[in-house]
């Protein structure tokens, strides 16, 4: 083709259109472009497809890879000039830092954005543990893997913390330079990391931590992205350091500012305490009660004060301020033991205020202390009205011909009402009296006032009657509608044995109708709850509440009411149900089984049926009676239950006939 053909001509330069030119020409254009390192091939492919001469070819390629040469040497200049200004930038951020945790976060993420790798993370080192534990992940998915310590020298990790020194490894789990062991391999392996870059952070000749850059798969870190890391890690410590500085004078000024604060409030806490000394004194010489000192103290104290019952209150920290003495915190209340001797009478809660001044703490103490003066003036008070109801609860316990109008009327003047439905508690401290401390345990006398004692108060509170009788007391307490007495005698026992710290068995009757219509109902009730409270005894549950029905085929003895239909369809009502919806014959079969010795063979000859279908209904049975319907003491409950079903059921046939 001629010379002069024109540029925009199709297809390539002839052979001799650039013959003349300098064989770097086209180069230098592709250099100036910024043109991918493939571009370079095209004008030597040019010049061949056109016959150029070899010399020619041969001088494009030793351009060509001249070009190449410089294009690497910018792209690394261009790099490390991105790198330079990204590590300045990163310096400027870490500079304007100010809290630790956001200097570690910022500098955990920067590592990661200046080497793009998937993760980066950060250890500190323990001087106190002597080792070294993760502080912060950045890219991190494993919660084990973000909790991890190593030791020094124990992998990677732990080897840049000891040597100060960084490491590289393109492939973690086949490098045998740093000591693996099983924890850090599961960690790093829960996260997936292959490739892992640590550098140590410096302050001064010492390290205080690693901060590492990791892939999950085999990479080459060049010298440069080393370097530069390491630069990063020089300017974290500093910035980590400046934080620490910065926080420990922060916690100074804020010790310095509490010590004023402490200085300035001593004297009004000092004038706190005198006037609630002074309120409370005047208090007492005016007979006011326990809600007047509650008051006085939540507002002296400027919180919530409130007086509990022993059983209300928090039991662990009433146990401690009873043995103590003193007022203790529980989480973000004070408990202060409201006591009379060994007694507890309740405690004294001051609520919301989880850090409480030492005089703070003794106003409390006084407070509890006078709340118990008032306490025990007001027991003696209500003595004579705690004897007048275990007087009335004698006459209904031993004089059943009492004048019905009589009986309501004295029971009006305590607060009772003998027209409702009640129940009758049989209660007995079981064990040995424990000691308050100060000597040895109390005589069984004093034992038996102090349950008399507890028990009045309880009657008293639920508008019911107790006495002393046989040894122990009773109580006769009305019962809500559908009430339990199980429930009751359980609640009773606990509230009893919290209030004189031993173990209180309590028996319950069934329920007693209106005992001013029939008082004789209350000694037969009463002798039903000490039938029950013996048995608990007996079976080794003292300290424990029940009633007749929580004794299973024992109840039978125990109860007045012989409650039989009853006990039947606590035992086998769920199978008899099952039957009567169904049409099945699990009730008889059960019988069979029993009868054959619990043998399934002889019971399946008994029956005529295969002994996969007794199988079967054995199966469900122990579905619908529980999986301990075998075991002995349910067997011979079934079998009673059985006996007295079939019993049952033969009495209602001749009757009908």
């Amino acid at each position: 083709m001629p010379h002069d053909q024109p540029a925009s001509a199709p297809g390539p330069a002839p052979a001799d259109a650039s013959d003349h030119d300098p064989a770097e020409a086209p180069f230098l254009g592709l250099l100036a472009t910024g043109a991918a390192a493939e571009e370079y091939e095209r004008p030597v492919l040019r010049a061949r497809a056109g016959g150029a001469a070899a010399a020619r070819l041969a001088a494009l390629e030793r351009a060509k890879l001249l070009a190449l040469r410089v294009r690497t040497e910018l792209e690394d200049r261009r790099r490390r000039e991105a790198e330079l200004s990204a590590l300045y930038a990163t310096a400027h951020d870490l500079a304007g830092l100010r809290d630790l945790d956001a200097v570690l976060r910022a500098i955990v993420r920067r590592a990661r954005s200046l080497l793009g790798t998937e993760v980066a993370y950060l250890t500190l080192n323990d001087p106190a543990a002597g080792d070294t534990y993760m502080r912060v992940t950045d890219g991190s998915v494993s919660a084990r893997f973000q909790q991890l310590r190593l030791a020094m020298g124990e992998g990677l990790g732990g080897l840049v913390a000891q040597t100060a020194r960084p490491y590289v490894t393109d492939s973690y789990f086949h490098d045998e330079r740093f000591r693996h062991t099983r924890t850090i391999d599961s960690g790093v392996r829960d996260e997936g990391l292959v490739a892992i870059l640590g550098v140590p952070l410096l302050l001064g000749s010492g390290v205080i931590g690693v901060l590492f850059a990791a892939d999950r798969r085999e990479r080459v870190f060049e010298p440069g992205q080393v370097a530069l890391l390491a630069a990063h890690a020089a300017h974290a410590a500093v910035a980590i350091d400046t934080a620490n500085l910065l926080a420990e004078t922060r916690k100074t000024l804020t010790e310095l500012e509490a010590a004023n604060e402490i200085i300035r409030d001593r004297s009004s806490v000092i004038e706190r305490a005198s006037d609630v000394h002074d309120r409370l004194t005047e208090l007492v010489l005016r007979g006011g009660g326990v809600q007047d000192v509650a008051d006085a103290v939540a507002e002296v104290l400027d919180g919530d004060v409130e007086f509990t019952e022993p059983g209300r209150a928090p039991a662990a920290a009433l146990d401690r301020s009873r043995a103590d003495g003193h007022a203790v915190r529980d989480s973000a209340d004070w408990v202060a033991a409201v006591r009379a001797g060994g007694e507890v009478l309740g405690a004294l809660v001051l609520r919301g205020h989880p850090a409480l001044d030492p005089v703070d703490q003794r106003t409390l103490e006084r407070a509890a202390m006078v709340t118990s003066l008032l306490l025990l003036a007001r027991r003696t008070a209500g003595e004579a009205e705690q004897r007048v109801r275990g007087e009335l609860l004698d006459d209904l316990l031993d004089a059943a011909a009492r004048d019905p109008r009589l009986l309501r009327e004295r029971a009006a003047r305590v607060g009772a009402d003998l027209d409702a439905p009640h129940v009758v508690l049989a209660a007995r401290m079981s064990g040995a009296p424990i000691s308050d401390g100060d000597g040895p345990p109390r005589p069984d006398g004093t034992d038996r006032r102090r349950l008399w004692s507890a028990a009045s108060h309880l009657a008293a509170t639920r508008h019911g009657l107790a006495a002393v009788r046989d040894g122990g007391a009773v109580l006769l307490l009305p019962l809500e509608p559908g009430g339990d007495p199980a429930h009751t005698a359980r609640e009773i026992a606990a509230r009893l044995g919290t209030a004189l710290h031993v173990p209180v068995t309590v028996g319950a009757s069934a329920p007693v109708p209106p005992p001013a219509a029939r008082p004789a109902a209350v000694a037969d009730a009463y002798a039903e709850a000490r039938r029950c409270r013996e048995a608990l005894c007996a079976l080794g549950r003292a300290g424990q509440g029940a009633a007749a029905a929580d004794f299973g085929f024992l109840g039978l003895l125990l109860a007045d009411t012989r409650d039989v239909d009853g006990f039947v369809h606590r035992t086998l009502g769920a199978v008899a149900d099952y039957d009567a919806r169904r049409g099945t014959e699990l009730l008889r079969t059960l019988g069979a089984y029993f009868a054959c010795g619990m043998s399934p063979a002889r019971t399946k000859d008994e029956l005529h049926v295969h002994v996969n279908t007794v199988a079967q209904r054995l199966e469900r049975v122990g579905r619908l009676l529980g999986p301990d319907w075998q075991t002995p003491a349910r067997a011979l409950e079934i079998q009673l239950a059985l006996r007295l079903h079939q019993l049952s059921a033969a009495v209602t046939r001749e009757t009908e006939e």
